[in-house]
């Protein structure tokens, strides 16, 4: 009879095999630790891909705002940086009489200096703006060498003005004032607006080599007119407007009657229809003897 209260009490204690299952059936399966892993191994890396994303966004929106700024930019950004992007050789061609730092001065740099500083147009338009220089062309040959080639303004003429002496190209613009014998013989035209009107005069002189060995200069007179002054000769007064005819007529009665061998201050060609000479040692207010023009 003692043994009943013993089976009762292990009845009481059968439940707590259950207990044990309940506690087993909420711990994780593998497949799910396994999915947690992978998550919390993703999670830096999506983080990163979102901040990718955003920045990829913003640019597109900077480049929207301002794009050939931007783009241009990157580009100098690229062309610019890099070890050897210095410049290592400055080359001319075309050049014969041009002042080497004309170049520096246009190109912004010397040897040794970095490549970004040099702005092909703007180097193009100071080359150009120098009285040296009729055309230019600035190319960068990567790594380190810049290209420059020139066509150079030929020296044309000798212009005296008010006792300064300067040498100009065939459109009258200053070339240089000083150093004048470096670029060799070469005609001499003297007074106010002789500059610009240089290209005609000498052009017909040229046409008239017996008349232009003799010729010292050629005087611009009141800016309309040119006189001619002889070496051991006579001054010749040419006609405004008719240059060509009386030159021509010079050479005709100098071939025919040695007239500029004469004893002779000047030979006036003002007048159309006859010339009027004047001997040496006479004033020039005297009034001298025309002779009648053997022209038609």
């Amino acid at each position: 009879m003692a043994l009943k209260p013993l089976r009762t009490a292990a009845r009481r204690d059968a439940p707590a095999p259950r207990a044990k299952a309940s506690v087993a059936a909420q711990r994780p399966s593998r497949v799910k630790l396994f999915w947690r892993r992978q998550r919390a191994l993703l999670r830096p890396a999506l983080l990163g891909l979102t901040g990718l994303v955003a920045l990829a966004l913003l640019g597109v929106g900077v480049l929207a705002t301002d794009p050939a700024a931007r783009l241009r930019g990157v580009a100098q950004a690229i062309s610019h940086t890099g070890p050897g992007f210095t410049v290592t050789d400055i080359q001319v061609e075309g050049h014969e009489y041009t002042p080497r730092p004309i170049f520096e001065a246009a190109l912004g740099v010397r040897t040794g200096a970095p490549t970004r500083g040099i702005g092909r147009a703007t180097a193009r338009a100071r080359l150009e703006a120098s009285a040296w220089i009729a055309a230019a062309q600035v190319e960068r040959r990567l790594p380190g060498t810049i290209i420059v080639r020139i066509t150079e303004r030929r020296a044309f003429a000798v212009w005296q003005r008010d006792g300064r002496f300067s040498i100009i190209d065939r459109d009258g613009a200053i070339m240089q004032s000083d150093n004048l014998g470096a670029f060799g013989p070469l005609p001499l035209v003297v007074g106010a607006g002789a500059n610009e009107a240089a290209a005609g005069i000498i052009d017909l002189l040229r046409g008239q080599p017996v008349i232009a060995g003799r010729v010292e200069a050629v005087v611009r007179v009141s800016e309309r007119r040119w006189n001619l002054k002889l070496a051991n000769g006579p001054d010749v007064l040419l006609p405004e407007g008719h240059e060509a005819a009386a030159i021509a007529r010079l050479a005709e009665l100098h071939g025919r009657e040695r007239l500029l061998d004469r004893p002779l201050a000047a030979i006036d060609m003002r007048l159309p229809d006859r010339l009027v000479l004047r001997p040496q040692g006479t004033p020039a207010a005297t009034p001298t003897t025309p002779v009648r023009s053997t022209r038609g």
